[in-house]
């Protein structure tokens, strides 16, 4: 298989600057062969792409795009702390909060744009366990967060 960013350019992609932190944390941590991300916003060049409810004011296809950008971000914290993406074994599991309103039931179907992201970013070893949560209300009223854990 190819490297991992070799398939994000083939997507027109690529590994952004790691995400500021909003509070006391770091982006990612390594704990033996895991790499841990934080929640992950859709930010992108330091500003969160939408704010607000899915199902409201922002729609399910905003959130998607939202989900891929978390992925995104979630990709360069974990790269930031093992300098290479080709050290990743697998993606072993995915939580995609969606702050939504109380009869937006799409939550899987914001989290796709991430497994799916994370599928051809790494093939075989992007398929992972996930949860899709919908909440009340994110931090900064982002739309979206996302953690992943991989195994290095």
């Amino acid at each position: 298989m190819s490297h991992p960013e070799e398939n994000l350019a083939e997507l027109g992609l690529s590994v952004p600057e790691v995400a500021r932190p909003v509070a006391v944390y770091v982006p990612a941590v390594q704990s033996g062969n895991h790499v841990f991300t934080s929640g992950q916003l859709p930010m992108r060049s330091g500003e969160l792409m939408y704010t607000g409810k899915v199902g409201g004011e922002v729609s399910p296809e905003e959130a998607v795009e939202c989900a891929q950008q978390c992925a995104l971000n979630a990709i360069a914290a974990v790269k930031a702390v093992i300098g290479d993406l080709a050290q990743v074994k697998r993606v072993v599991k995915v939580v995609c909060f969606v702050a939504s309103t109380p009869d937006f039931t799409g939550q899987p179907g914001v989290a796709n744009g991430v497994s799916e992201l994370l599928g051809k970013v790494f093939g075989d070893a992007g398929i992972h366990a996930r949860s899709a949560v919908g909440v009340s209300v994110l931090p900064l009223d982002a739309p979206v967060e996302v953690e992943i854990l991989v195994e290095v």
